[in-house]
């Protein structure tokens, strides 16, 4: 296990590599349905996943510009954000004063640029795409204002937090719903690599062998002094289930299946609490304000998910001047 002062070492002798020059990078917004009063679904062609990439947009009350929110989904991001399918998330901002982007597809990738592309899950480049390419198509295409923040659930959490750590300033802020910020302290490998096993991806395309440089520089606990300046809201569970886990198990067609799912559910968000405990005790350690909440009941399950959606917006909105 690699502890917090060894990493700190290894990373300062690590060379400085530039910031990628968001100016040269392009990609064209082509609108495809809409799909509700103020839900439209567009493609952007992105040459650095080298396919257009499904993004669903929720329009903002009121009259714009409007800052925007960048809502990145868990382990299965399939076509459909299950922010959109499971978390409400369409009826949570309909009066609300930001865009929210929503973009679809990153199955198992922890939205990262992958090293090499993987037999399951394909080529991935989600870090160059969501800070290189697509703010520069969908801000323009919605008017924006400018001001931008980035949210996520579990894998959605740690790719939000590993993108704001990587790009200091971006963001005015970041929240992390359910989430493990390390790729390297305590349970972080394990967790990433069971992230990305779990929908049949090899882990070592992504950044190599376990341990390597780009492991140590994706891991937010290592690197959270980039933080500093930007709101951060982070939340979870302790794995006990609450009134809508057993609700939604009693209601379920298959009865056992849910069972096995919350099961499941449980040990996930516990180990989500974990990591969360060790992320929130970093950034105090580092005076690096923060708002955490614990939630005395919840598992990793889109019920507990959405409740959190409102709290996490407060400091979000804050951020953004809203």
């Amino acid at each position: 296990m690699v502890t917090i002062a060894a990493a700190l070492v290894m990373v300062s002798s690590l060379p400085v590599t530039a910031t990628a020059d968001r100016t040269a990078m392009r990609a064209n917004v082509v609108p495809s349905e809409q799909v509700g009063p103020r839900w439209e679904r567009v493609e952007v062609e992105s040459s650095a996943m080298g396919r257009p990439v499904t993004v669903d947009v929720l329009h903002g009350a009121g009259a714009g510009p409007r800052p925007t929110l960048y809502l990145l989904d868990g382990v299965d991001a399939e076509g459909v954000s299950d922010w959109l399918s499971k978390g409400h998330a369409a009826d949570f901002f309909a009066d609300k004063p930001v865009d929210v982007v929503l973009p679809a597809g990153a199955t198992g990738s922890m939205y990262t640029d992958w090293e090499h592309p993987d037999a399951a899950l394909g080529w991935n480049r989600w870090e160059t795409f969501l800070t290189g390419e697509l703010p520069g198509a969908i801000e323009p295409y919605l008017h924006a204002d400018g001001r931008r923040a980035i949210a996520g659930v579990s894998m959605g959490a740690q790719g939000a937090m590993m993108l704001a750590h990587r790009h200091p300033g971006f963001y005015r802020g970041v929240a992390g719903l359910s989430g493990c910020y390390s790729t390297l302290v305590g349970p972080g490998s394990a967790v990433t690599a069971l992230t990305v096993a779990s929908r049949g991806g090899n882990v070592v395309r992504m950044w190599g062998p376990i341990g390597t440089v780009d492991w140590l520089t994706h891991d937010s606990t290592i690197g959270a002094e980039a933080l500093r300046g930007t709101a951060i809201y982070l939340s979870a569970a302790n794995g006990l289930p609450g009134v809508p886990d057993l609700d939604a198990v009693l209601h379920a067609p298959d009865m056992l299946a849910a069972l096995q799912t919350a099961g499941g559910g449980m040990a996930l968000e516990a180990g989500a609490r974990v990591c969360t405990e060790n992320f929130a005790k970093r950034l105090s350690d580092l005076n690096i304000p923060a708002t955490v909440h614990y939630e005395p009941t919840g598992i990793h399950a889109w019920e507990d998910f959405s409740a959190q959606l409102g709290p996490a917006w407060d400091t979000l909105a804050a951020a953004l001047g809203k």
